[in-house]
């Protein structure tokens, strides 16, 4: 029994003694704490996401891509009959590139206010440019805390080339284990000290300064990713490990998954790298694509024909997109989808999920119960031929604000048909939102969607749309939300400037949906403002939504104490309206 115990306390000795150090570097301010949510310094009534969350993942002093979460915020005492969702996701569900209005969860919020105007609606956007399952699944603890009804998932197109994906640079292990393993050490401070000390033992290489170059055009490490390859299926099995976990965490809390397929273009983007058409088939397709006579001939038939087949042994992308365009040009709609998709497919540079990622999606979706939301059929229904191109998307997965809209609306109708969130039922009964009012309100401005356009311009100036960077000239404003958003890209104006020059000059030229518009889209993303809630809430309530103004003057009576003499005055204002108004809220 003796040699038992003298064996445990070795063993203890060890552990205890790694748990003193660990504590004492935390008392001591000694290493980083990078939470999801912190306490808001503007209002301790509230949580705020933490912008530089990015460095949980990566050693001090290393070289990171500057990818920041937007701001989010979030009640520290939860309504009881509040609405809590948390959206999690890559620069897709985070509104790239026009930042967080466009995001699945403004949209989704804006909208569910409107359907249950009596309940707090609170839909906490997580997603992260450049991220992958790793994250969302080392978020999922933190997520899970705050107790949501919901969690929203739109991922899956960044688990090659994104941070920490196998054909990355940013890279923390060779296998899924290892990496989330590195990821759970990098918590501890210990870990921290002993990274840095390696650092300073071991010189990093000299490397190029391409501070000025996208994220994409430092990302990709690898940029030949063949379809079926080993590196192929190790980007399958990191999606499906990680989000099997993930999935998993939330079943066992009781928290409903709602999880969407993913939308790429098709029509519009062709491959990044690709194996070379074969000789024999450039003539043909040369030939085709000189032809302008409308009608389809025997001939092109038969010659589409063959070079279908030898496309089938090819396995070369830019061979299929080609031929895509082909039969695209003729009409033949579901010829061209199917080589638009193997083009996809056989894309050798990865900033696209292949098709095997949504097969896990759902697979994983009915082993866990959770909702797929099949945002790649909505797309699909609502683009010409039923072929996913520049209509709903800005290149090869970004999509355009009518596109972000989309994906909202799919998640929306899908929340509808689970008659989720509890009081769904009743509340839809009178309140549901057509997708043509909703649209109407999507809550981002003009110059919003400018700055997004101008955006896309510095992106497909450089790499992978561009082999080496070029410079990128915007086009010349023609109107003021143009200039402002123009402005807004070069750093020159912020966003809460940007709002609010829109909203004085929609009230100088009396636009009242616009300023309403404006007004709620500045109170939403600053909840904790008690002014920005007090003037969204007066213009509700002369537009006679006094449901919704209830709200917006709940908020404004948030405030922080001790309060200055204008917060307190607003405090007074808001309670005053608020006793005015006979329905309660909670």
């Amino acid at each position: 029994m003796r040699i038992w115990l003298f064996r445990a306390i070795a063993l203890a000795l060890p552990l205890l003694l790694l748990l003193l150090v660990e504590l004492a570097l935390r008392l001591s301010g000694t290493g980083q704490h990078w939470p999801l949510l912190k306490p808001n310094p503007a209002n301790p009534a509230y949580w705020v996401t933490e912008t530089d969350l990015v460095k949980r993942y990566f050693a001090n002093n290393t070289a990171l891509p500057t990818v920041k979460m937007e701001p989010g915020f979030l009640l520290v005492n939860k309504p009881e009959n509040g609405i809590r969702l948390v959206v999690q996701g890559g620069s897709s569900a985070a509104g790239y590139p026009y930042g967080a209005g466009a995001s699945l969860a403004a949209m989704l919020e804006q909208r569910l206010s409107r359907t249950f105007p009596t309940q707090r609606v609170e839909v906490l956007n997580t997603a992260l440019a450049a991220v992958n399952s790793y994250t969302l699944l080392d978020l999922a603890d933190d997520i899970i805390a705050v107790k949501p009804a919901a969690v929203l998932i739109y991922a899956g197109h960044n688990e090659y080339l994104g941070l920490l994906g196998v054909g990355s640079n940013y890279i923390a292990g060779q296998s899924p284990a290892v990496t989330r393993l590195m990821i759970r050490l990098r918590q501890l401070h210990s870990f921290q000290v002993l990274e840095q000390l390696y650092q300073q033992l071991s010189p990093a290489p000299q490397a190029t300064d391409e501070s000025s170059r996208t994220f994409m055009a430092r990302v990709a490490r690898d940029k030949d990713i063949a379809l079926g390859s080993a590196q192929y299926q190790a980007g399958l099995a990191q999606f499906q490990s990680n989000i099997s976990r993930l999935l998993a965490k939330y079943q066992h809390a009781g928290i409903p998954v709602y999880i969407s397929t993913l939308v790429s273009n098709l029509a519009d983007q062709p491959p990044f790298n690709s194996k070379p058409i074969p000789a024999q088939a450039l003539k043909p397709l040369a030939q085709l694509a000189a032809t302008t006579e409308a009608a389809v001939s025997a001939a092109e038939l038969t010659l589409l024909a063959a070079l279908t087949s030898q496309a089938e042994t090819a396995n070369s992308a830019a061979f299929h997109y080609q031929l895509g365009q082909q039969y695209q040009h003729r009409g033949m709609a579901v010829p061209a989808k199917q080589h638009f998709m193997l083009a996809k497919e056989h894309d050798l540079l990865r900033f696209r999920a292949p098709e095997a990622i949504n097969q896990h999606i759902r697979q994983l979706a009915k082993r866990y119960n959770a909702t797929v939301v099949d945002t790649e059929a909505a797309f699909i229904a609502n683009s010409p031929a039923g072929i996913v191109g520049n209509s709903l998307l800005l290149e090869h997965v970004h999509p355009n604000v009518q596109g972000y809209f989309l994906l909202a609306d799919s998640f929306y109708n899908a929340l509808a048909r689970n008659q989720a969130l509890g009081s769904w039922r009743q509340a839809v009964a009178a309140n549901i939102v057509p997708a043509s009012v909703a649209w109407q309100e999507r809550p981002i401005t003009p110059a919003e969607e400018h700055a997004g356009y101008l955006r896309i311009l510095q992106l497909k100036a450089d790499y992978p749309f561009s082999h080496s960077p070029k410079p990128v000239q915007f086009p010349v404003a023609e109107t003021l939300q143009q200039q402002w958003g123009q402005a807004y890209v070069e750093g020159k104006l912020d966003w809460l400037s940007l709002q609010n020059r829109n909203a004085q000059v929609y009230h100088q030229q009396g636009d009242g949906d616009m300023l309403l518009k404006t007004l709620k889209i500045m109170a939403d993303a600053l909840p904790h403002d008690a002014n920005a809630n007090m003037q969204a809430a007066q213009i509700l309530l002369k537009a006679g939504r006094k449901a919704e103004a209830k709200g917006y003057l709940q908020r404004a009576i948030l405030t922080p104490a001790p309060v200055t003499e204008a917060q307190q005055a607003t405090r007074q204002q808001a309670q005053q309206l608020l006793s005015t108004l006979t329905t309660p809220i909670e």
